[in-house]
């Protein structure tokens, strides 16, 4: 579970403490509220897969576009997936490689269904270079997701599924990568975040290791 869940139920316990001294009935709503908290912040153990090339998806929630745009004068392929509050928020590393930016951009909190917030929301935007390849993705703050965390700084290398932070109380993750990739996905689909492959991108070969060179032996 995120550290914040336990927080917010405490607190939602403090307050049902307070209103049921004056009458227990009032106790119910914020006792209701605090389990819910506690569920919404679960945080699930999971093992991404090792298929080579593969780009998992950074967050739970359902796949509403899928398709080419142009980002950072590149055109790239363009994974969205909206998150609601009944999904898991924690988001994890599509990729693996280095940090090699991280920006954080002040925005705008309107509905992260519309096409407009990818640009006009809050955000944090991150990319990620590793296996001959570069991958961008976007936290986008919502309608009601009013803070987006990211735990990691330019320059660290994470690996495929690992958690990186999260949004809270729904919201959107974009993901931009090559257009040489594999879709694996559609729109309308349900994904999970750090099992679910998006894509199967190409990446460099590793360095073949020479061939052992043998000496015949002298009688």
């Amino acid at each position: 579970m995120v550290r914040d869940g336990i927080y917010y139920g405490i607190a939602a316990v403090f307050v049902a403490i307070a209103l049921g001294y004056f009458w227990a009935p009032l106790a119910i709503l914020p006792l209701l509220l605090g389990a819910f908290l506690l569920w919404f912040f679960r945080d699930p153990d999971r093992q991404a897969p090792s298929t080579p090339g593969a780009l998992v998806s950074p967050a739970d929630g359902k796949v509403t576009f899928v398709g080419q745009v142009i980002f950072n004068g590149q055109t790239l392929n363009r994974i969205s997936i909206f998150l609601n509050v009944f999904n898991v928020h924690v988001n994890r590393s599509p990729w693996t490689g280095k940090i090699t930016r991280f920006e954080y951009r002040k925005g705008k909190f309107i509905n992260a269904m519309g096409e407009g917030s990818s640009e006009e929301n809050e955000q944090n935007v991150v990319t990620v270079e590793g296996e001959g390849q570069t991958v961008h993705f976007k936290q986008i703050a919502g309608l009601i997701a009013r803070r987006i965390v990211f735990t990691n700084r330019q320059g660290d290398t994470i690996s495929r599924g690992e958690r990186i932070g999260m949004m809270k109380f729904g919201s959107r993750m974009d993901v931009f990568f090559d257009i040489r990739a594999d879709l694996k996905v559609k729109v309308g689909d349900k994904v999970v975040g750090g099992l679910t492959v998006l894509a199967i991108v190409p990446v460099s070969a590793p360095p073949e290791c020479p061939t052992p060179q043998t000496t015949a032996g002298r009688a």
